[in-house]
């Protein structure tokens, strides 16, 4: 007999996860520390845009593009951690 025959395909499962009361306060911690990144992100991208203007001023102003993207792909990974995490878990 096949044994996929007797699993019911109809009813597709939808766990709801429970977070256990000992990580309440790893949670926060985690809260805390998305909060914080996500300040400092917007921080090193005004102190990026102020190294540009004063870089355009000595006519270099092209070479603090890639110290964007980097602030900016920071950024991209703080706020997909949880994602990125529960794509491998």
């Amino acid at each position: 007999m096949n044994s996929f025959a007797v699993l019911d395909g109809s009813v597709i499962p939808n766990p709801t996860p429970l977070v256990p009361e000992q990580a309440k306060g790893l949670l926060t911690v985690l809260n805390w520390a998305s909060g914080i990144g996500l300040v400092l992100g917007v921080l090193g991208v005004i102190i990026v845009g102020i190294g540009m203007v004063i870089q355009l001023r000595r006519g270099e102003g092209g070479e603090s593009i890639g110290k964007l993207g980097w602030v900016l792909a920071g950024c991209i990974i703080i706020t997909g951690a949880s994602g990125i995490v529960r794509a491998f878990v």
